[in-house]
């Protein structure tokens, strides 16, 4: 910023006359002042605000890391194969892959599997499904889940069948070696079968079983019903009961057998389904 000031000052003096008898003469005496100021203001504020590098992410504490050694992931797949020749002319197999996690808070459990079979080259089995349940506890053995279920078999004509819902559950038996849980719930059904759509709400009631005979040998068995809420005729039951014994750390043998029953089948279908899979499963 500049500023110019200029301030003039003229001051015209007299005239003094003197007067002499003979002559007269006249003196004229101009003083002009002019003072130049020249003011320059130059101000210059900066303000610099260096940034500040975001944090970095801050490593694991040693509880977190404590707590994923503690309560791991225990993960599983399994494999079986049934073949014959001769007389008759057959092919079973089948798969499966489960992987489940516990802590004091959360248990998280999740599944999937399959199974196809065919004989003298007619197709006899191919269904698949899987599901998730998370569970969170209130208590040592109260708790809440919510759960998801999806599947399909070629064979009953249902080309799809979803199951969605929340619900509660409690501990009977909740032991080192043994557990016995019952859950009550409810949910909403979306299917396709025989060629046609349906969807309505269900109920849920359901236990879950198991028995570890030792380090290398366990019994589980799991059961649950769902009928329509408003249609108490039509509901589905689903039962396992398997076994599985270790002969390494890593490998055991695994026998399943599985009963699906429909109320309310496809058109020319029986109520019932029911396999008995054997196979290998590998620990990881």
């Amino acid at each position: 910023m500049k500023k110019r000031i200029a301030i003039p000052l003229v001051a015209i003096i007299a005239m003094l006359a003197c007067s002499s008898s003979t002559s007269a003469q006249t003196n004229i005496v101009t003083v002009t002042n002019v003072v130049s100021v020249m003011v320059t203001n130059v101000v210059t504020v900066t303000n610099v605000v260096a940034a500040t590098p975001a944090p970095a992410p801050a490593p694991a504490t040693p509880a977190a890391i404590e707590m994923a050694k503690k309560y791991p992931w225990a993960s599983s797949v399994s494999a079986g194969l049934t073949i014959t020749r001769g007389n008759s002319h057959t092919l079973l197999y089948s798969g499966a892959i489960a992987t489940d996690k516990k802590t004091p808070d959360n248990e998280f459990s999740l599944g999937a599997s399959g199974a196809y079979g065919s004989q003298n080259s007619i197709q006899t089995v191919n269904n698949y499904g899987g599901f998730a349940q998370w569970n969170h506890l209130f208590t040592e053995r109260f708790y809440d889940y919510v759960r998801a279920d999806a599947n399909r078999d070629v064979i009953a004509d249902l080309d799809y069948r979803f199951n969605l819902g929340p619900g509660v559950g409690y501990y009977l038996i909740k032991q080192t070696n043994t557990t016995l849980a019952v859950e009550a719930g409810a949910g909403y059904q979306y299917e396709h079968l025989g060629g046609e759509y349906n969807s309505f709400a269900t109920a849920r009631l359901a236990e879950k079983f198991e028995h570890k005979f030792s380090d290398r040998a366990r019994l589980w068995q799991t059961a649950e019903i769902l009928p329509q809420v408003d249609k108490l005729q039509n509901y589905a039951v689903n039962f396992e009961i398997g076994m599985e014994a270790s002969i390494t750390k890593t490998f055991s043998l695994k026998t399943t057998l599985d009963d699906t029953y429909q109320s309310e089948p496809a058109a020319k279908h029986y109520r019932n389904d029911i396999k008995l899979i054997s196979g290998i499963s590998y620990k990881f």
